[in-house]
């Protein structure tokens, strides 16, 4: 075999489809009991548009996978297009970014079904508990099928997109942060570290410990009940709003996104906060579409049915009665938009206010207490721009593969597109592996 494709989402079935393109044999293998992943509920692949802007908002990220990305991201939507899947025309994302609307669930079936019409299989409720290999490389893997039977199966190529590790307790609070466990998942939860644990039991290298994780904020105490969560409970808007810890202090520029907002929340008291809002952020952020072409969610009426803390002030002088048991002080709250307010006519925000540093002075007041939740970490296996897995020694470890949200060393407290990433990393792996000419053992 040619390919064998260990994880069933975006860069998993990217790899593959492509791969079965170019005439190579493949099998995917997907412990879950469909296909698709995290990409069943993104609309977007988006990213920097050159290279300088990618540069400027994730300037710690692998250069060689920086550049990869935006250079090949135009293919790759040309990619979804040619497989018959529309992709919409470009809009803005996040101020400086540009993406494509596209179905990510007709996309990730059409890939499937490209895989399986062409005579290979798709095997699910399936995972991989070992590489097999050799000093020359990884040749295969070892399987445990739906109905517990083993099976080795071996390869030219193994590629690793199994979607992070966002579902292992273990690897978050170690790689991630010491509370990150705790944090509610935004994501499936068979992505449990299966790639990261194969990929380092055979001497791959990992990247940057402190890394950071993408997410979003969600109110607190509000659980998932399905996919459409995800992005419903998202609370995008924070970039325009306040938000304060425990102390009563503003502690970050939220206006630089509220995925980044999200990561620095996680490292405040308790990892919570309370996002206060006027009636011009609800207006024009908190019941609008985050992003063109999205549909739009009352944040603020969602999180309030679902039993979120939530509060209304028609003038800030009702913060003070904020619930004790909340435990924020609601007049030191009160007192701390009033001065946010007298700071933006000066421009003396502390911390600053890069893109919204306009006043919060128009009631009434909106008020959600949040929590950080997180879709997949930034730590991950180290692969170079060709998603060739790298070893300790920053050697390509033959025979071995990376894509998606295994991958690690691109962002680094930063982001720029997940579903951009796997997609244009499947699809390099696909092209590592036809360039791949050692026999199969």
């Amino acid at each position: 075999m040619d390919l064998l494709v260990i994880g069933g989402g975006m860069a998993g079935l990217t790899a593959a489809a492509r791969a079965v393109q170019d005439g190579l044999s493949v099998l995917v293998v997907e412990s879950g009991d469909a296909v698709g992943g995290n990409a069943r509920f993104a609309g977007y692949a988006w990213t920097a548009p050159d290279h300088g802007t990618m540069e400027q908002v994730d300037p710690d990220g692998d250069p060689a996978l920086r550049t990869a990305l935006v250079d090949h991201f135009a293919e790759g939507v040309a990619w979804i297009r040619s497989v018959g899947v529309t992709c919409h025309d470009a809009v803005p994302i996040l101020g400086f970014g540009r993406g494509h609307r596209f179905d990510t669930n007709h996309y990730v079936d059409t890939c499937r079904r490209r895989v399986t019409n062409a005579g290979h299989t798709v095997l699910l409720r399936a995972r991989a508990t070992e590489l097999i290999g050799d000093e020359a490389g990884v040749t295969g893997a070892r399987l445990v099928l739906a109905d517990g039977s083993s099976q080795d199966v071996r390869s030219r190529a193994a590629l690793l997109a199994t979607g992070g590790f966002q579902a292992d307790r273990e690897l978050l609070e170690t790689h991630v942060h010491p509370r990150a466990s705790a944090m509610p998942l935004r994501s499936g939860a068979t992505s449990n570290g299966g790639g990261y644990r194969l990929a380092t039991a055979v001497g791959a290298a990992t990247s940057a410990e402190d890394a950071g994780f993408y997410g979003h904020l969600v109110p607190s105490g509000v659980p998932f009940q399905d996919p459409a969560d995800y992005v419903d409970l998202s609370l995008y808007y924070s970039e325009h709003a306040v938000l304060f810890n425990l102390d009563n202090e503003r502690f970050t520029d939220e206006t630089l996104g509220d995925h980044l907002t999200t990561m620095a929340l996680l490292e405040q008291p308790e990892g919570r906060g309370l996002l206060v809002a006027d009636a011009r952020v609800f207006r024009d952020w908190i019941v609008g579409s985050y992003v063109e072409g999205a549909v739009s969610v009352d944040k603020f009426a969602l999180a309030s049915r679902r039993g979120g803390r939530v509060g209304l002030a028609e003038d800030l002088d009702d913060l003070a009665y904020l619930p004790e048991e909340w435990g924020y002080d609601g007049q030191a709250v009160a007192t701390a938009v009033r001065a946010f307010n007298a700071a933006a006519t000066t421009g003396a925000h502390d911390p600053a206010r890069t893109h919204d540093p306009a006043p919060l002075d128009e009631g009434p007041w909106y008020v959600i207490e949040c929590v950080p939740a997180i879709t997949f970490p930034f730590h991950g296996i180290r692969i170079d721009d060709r998603a060739r897995v790298l070893g300790e020694g920053g050697e390509p470890v033959p025979g071995l593969l990376c894509a998606g949200s295994d991958a690690g060393g691109l962002w680094n407290r930063a982001y720029a597109g997940g579903i951009a990433s796997a997609l244009v990393f499947g699809l390099a792996a696909a092209a590592t592996a036809a360039a791949i000419r050692t026999p199969t053992t």
